[in-house]
């Protein structure tokens, strides 16, 4: 089911992973600069291919409560991949389903993000049929927190008190978009 997902935006297409992705998504990854609002630091090749064969499998478990899925995103014209987005739980927020995204810095400030995650929240809410969505960025990630916002996305709180395990997003802006909201935004 999610194998077969394809979305096409005016300029971009996002799809599932596959195998021939790996080279490029992992060379993406390579950019020191992406893991100052990453919860990770740099990984050897043999780490990634594990964490992309996770990424794969992954589809396999369709829409249920703990879903997770990450896409590829490339550019329509020239088929190049420049990052990835995704939907699903964040452990620390059960069952809530966070969108997340990673546009590569080579093409920063060209719209990517925000036409990928625009063309991603309307599959979460009209074909995933979820009900609400929420959004965290570190506060210094100033473009993705006003992407997020530019999005619809309303602010509800600075994540605080999360135990160790989920430090990473203590101070981060909480943002929540309802499919009421989102539904009501397109009229």
């Amino acid at each position: 089911m999610i194998k077969k997902m394809r979305i096409e935006t005016n300029r971009l297409i996002i799809r599932p992973y596959i195998a021939n992705d790996l080279l490029e998504s992992f060379q993406l990854m390579q950019n020191k600069e992406l893991f100052k609002y990453l919860d990770m630091d740099g990984m050897s090749f043999e780490e990634y291919e594990g964490l992309f064969k996770w990424l794969i499998d992954s589809y396999k478990t369709g829409f249920k409560d703990d879903f997770k899925y990450s896409f590829a995103i490339f550019l329509k014209d020239t088929g190049k991949f420049i990052g990835w987005c995704g939907v699903g739980i964040l452990d620390c927020f059960y069952p809530e389903k966070e969108i997340y995204y990673l546009i590569g810095q080579d093409y920063w400030g060209n719209g990517y993000a925000t036409e990928a995650m625009t063309a991603l929240i309307d599959y979460c809410f009209n074909t995933i049929r979820l009900q609400r969505i929420i959004a965290l960025a570190k506060p210094e990630n100033i473009a993705s927190n006003k992407v997020i916002q530019k999005l619809g996305f309303k602010f509800q709180h600075l994540v605080s008190g999360l135990p160790e395990e989920f430090d990473f997003y203590n101070g981060e802006p909480y943002y929540l978009l309802t499919k009421e909201e989102y539904l009501g935004m397109a009229k």
